[in-house]
């Protein structure tokens, strides 16, 4: 690492650092709200990139997360960790069983499998009101107690949400760069080829699709913990299609991009609502234009750019 991106880093981590005391709270607050989602898109933009696999599930293992913190803190009174793993290992259960027969389908087929199940799913939550307390909800959840110091204020918790979002995101890097890798790219671009290379292509499906619902039940966890209330409005069809477009935005082929991507879907609508009545339509024509201009996303387009950069400093040298 040279010594001015080591530079640069330091300066973003102070920046970092400080954002929670500089800025207004409601800006805390969506920053803490993207933080929640880059861990959930972190898993679609994963499998979209790395494993070419459309999942519009997303929302159910984000609900099975955020009902296993309401049902086991604020019901039974366990402390947060073991309702956290309990969402955790019932998403990944979940997602064996349903992922084992699904994601033998591929493409558009896909695609719609896992729409249906986002259904079913939100269907569940509803009809399941004596477990999830239907539309009225579950509250009373407790803020995380992390030895003595409660969690309950916006700049408390952006400083333990956003260093987990980036543990998670240097952990899928590395994944990205080893063998295993190597093996998703190869399942990707030339699944015939991997088959030849003895790349059980159908299990390493299930296997990233499990990694990617226990960051979704990780993600509804930490949502529910903060808001301290969940309700089915929560898990609806349209968090599984944000957490779809927040990967696309921030580009499924890094990454980092994903974390781009969320603060777009989080902060963008909030500037744009002193708008009026018309920032819905102006919303819908920014995310017309980007997908037409950025096709790699945000992140695409930095990494295009950053390399470019590079090449030409090098050919100068």
């Amino acid at each position: 690492m040279t010594v001015k991106r080591a530079a640069l880093i330091a300066i973003a981590v102070v920046l970092w650092a400080c954002l929670p005391w500089l800025a207004p709270r409601y800006l805390i607050d969506l920053m803490v709200f993207a933080g929640i989602y880059t861990i959930a898109g972190l898993g679609v933009a994963f499998l979209l990139g790395q494993c070419g696999i459309v999942t519009l599930a997303q929302s159910v293992f984000y609900g099975i997360g955020a009902y296993s913190v309401a049902y086991f803190c604020a019901q039974k009174g366990l402390p947060s960790p073991v309702a956290v793993i309990a969402g955790v290992a019932l998403s990944a259960v979940i997602a064996t069983a349903v992922g084992w027969p699904v994601l033998r389908l591929s493409g558009y087929f896909l695609a719609l499998a896992t729409l249906a199940l986002a259904i079913i799913g939100h269907v569940l939550f509803l009809e399941w009101d004596w477990l999830t307390g239907g539309t009225l909800g579950i509250g009373g959840i407790p803020h995380i107690d992390l030895f003595g110091l409660v969690l309950n204020s916006p700049q408390r918790y952006y400083l333990f949400v956003w260093p987990i979002a980036v543990a998670l995101l240097w952990l899928h890097h590395n994944l990205v760069h080893s063998r295993n890798g190597l093996a998703l790219r190869a399942m990707r671009d030339a699944p015939e080829a991997a088959l030849v290379l003895a790349v059980d292509t159908h299990k390493l499906k299930v296997q990233m699709f499990v990694l990617s619902a226990m960051l979704g039940s990780l993600a509804g966890s930490l949502f529910a913990h903060y808001v301290t209330f969940v309700s089915v409005d929560s898990f609806a069809i349209d968090r599984a299609i944000s957490f779809l477009l927040l990967a696309v935005l921030g580009g499924v082929y890094t990454v980092w991009g994903c974390v781009i991507g969320a603060l777009f879907i989080t902060i963008m609508p909030q500037w744009l609502s002193k708008l009026g009545d018309i920032h819905a339509f102006v919303f819908a024509a920014a995310l017309i234009a980007t997908v037409i201009l950025l096709p790699e996303g945000f992140g695409g387009a930095l990494q295009k750019w950053w390399r470019a950069r590079a090449t030409g400093r090098r050919t100068q040298s």
